[in-house]
C-alpha cells in the first residue's frame, strides 16, 4: 500500500472512531490496531504521526479534532458541512470494505443496479471548472433517438443513483439537466464561456425532489402521512432537507416538506403504496387519486387489461 493511502485511511478510521465518542489516544490506537487486523496492513503511528495526522485531517476534511486537558480525550469540535467530504468519506470506507471483499466474496452482495455514465465525470467537472464548453451525442428515451448537443456545464446533479449534468443548452438557450447514462462521444470545444451570473446549483434544486426543477412554479407545502414502522425509516433517510416532523403517534408520523410538485415526486410517492398518504395539497391528492384509479382499471376483471 502507498504512503498516500495509508495516510488517507488511517485520517478515515481516526474520523470514525472520534464521530462515536470522544477518546484517548490509546483508545484510537486501538482502533488503528484493530483496522490493522481487519485489513492485513499495520496503521499504528507514534503520537507525533498522529498529531501531524490531526493537522492534515482538518487541512483536507475541515474537521478540527482538538484535546480536551480536562477529560483527557480527542474530540471533533468542528466539522465543516460539506457534501463532498462526507461523500468522500463515505466512499474511502466502501473503498476499504470492498478491498476485504476480495477476500471473502461470500459475506458481501452488490446491488446489480448501479450508476452509468460516470467515465466522463473527470471530464465533466474539468469542463465546469475551467468554464470549457463541450459538445457530446445525447440519447433520448421517450424519442428513441441520438443528437448532438452544444452546452455550457454548470453543475453535476445526483438523483436516486444516478448522475446529470447541468448545462446551459446553446440551441435551446435554456438550463438543461442531461443524464450521464445517456451521454456519450463528450468532446471539448476549446472555447470558453461565462458562467451565469448569480447561478447556484443548490438554489436551482433547492425545492426539488430528484431532479425535475419546475423553475415557473412555486413551492408548496406537501403534508404526508406514514404508517409504522415505515415512518422510522422515512425519520432515518429523510425524502427532503425541508422535511419537518409535525405531528407523531403510536401508528403514524404526520410530515411537512416544502417542495414543487413534480413527476419525481409522484413517483416517489406511489412507491410507498398504503403506508402513505397525502393529506394537502387538494390537487396533490387528486393526482395521486387520478393515478391509484387508472391502476385500479387496469387490474379490474372488467378493466382494459391485454389478454
Amino acid at each position: 500500500m502507498s504512503k498516500k493511502r495509508e495516510a488517507i485511511n488511517r485520517y478515515r478510521i481516526i474520523i470514525n472512531r472520534l464521530r462515536r465518542n470522544p477518546a484517548g489516544f490509546e483508545e484510537i490506537l486501538n482502533e488503528l490496531q484493530l483496522e490493522s487486523e481487519i485489513h492485513s496492513y499495520n496503521y499504528a503511528v507514534s503520537k507525533r504521526t498522529f498529531k501531524r495526522d490531526l493537522e492534515d485531517i482538518y487541512s483536507i476534511y475541515g474537521i478540527d479534532i482538538q484535546f480536551d486537558f480536562s477529560a483527557n480525550v480527542y474530540r471533533i469540535v468542528d466539522e465543516a458541512n460539506d457534501d463532498s467530504n462526507h461523500r468522500l468519506l463515505e466512499a474511502f470506507d466502501t473503498f476499504n470494505a470492498l478491498k476485504v471483499t476480495r477476500r471473502l466474496p461470500q459475506y458481501i452482495h452488490f446491488e446489480s443496479r448501479c450508476a452509468r455514465g460516470t467515465e466522463n465525470m473527470s471530464g465533466l467537472l474539468h469542463a465546469i471548472q475551467n468554464n470549457l464548453r463541450i459538445t457530446f451525442t445525447y440519447f433520448k428515451y421517450w424519442s428513441g433517438s441520438s443528437e448532438l448537443r452544444h452546452v455550457e456545464p454548470l453543475a453535476l446533479k445526483e438523483s436516486i443513483n444516478r448522475w446529470y449534468v447541468v448545462a446551459h443548452d446553446l440551441d435551446k438557450n435554456a438550463i438543461r439537466i442531461f443524464g450521464l447514462d445517456r451521454l456519450s462521444e463528450l468532446d471539448f470545444t476549446g472555447e470558453k464561456f461565462r458562467r451565469p451570473k448569480g447561478f447556484n446549483v443548490k438554489e436551482l434544486f433547492k425545492h426539488s425532489f430528484g431532479i425535475i426543477t419546475g423553475i415557473q412554479n412555486e413551492p408548496e407545502e406537501i403534508v404526508l402521512t406514514f404508517k409504522k414502522p415505515q415512518a422510522e425509516y422515512i425519520k432515518s433517510l429523510p425524502l427532503h432537507h425541508s422535511q419537518k416532523i409535525v405531528g407523531e403517534t403510536n401508528n403514524e408520523i404526520q410530515l411537512s416538506l416544502k417542495l414543487l410538485i413534480t413527476e419525481d415526486l409522484i413517483q416517489e410517492i406511489l412507491s410507498h403504496g398504503d403506508r402513505i398518504t397525502v393529506i394537502q395539497p387538494q390537487k396533490l391528492v387528486d393526482e395521486i387519486t387520478q393515478i391509484c384509479s387508472k391502476v385500479m382499471e387496469k387490474y379490474s376483471p372488467t378493466g382494459n387489461t391485454a389478454q
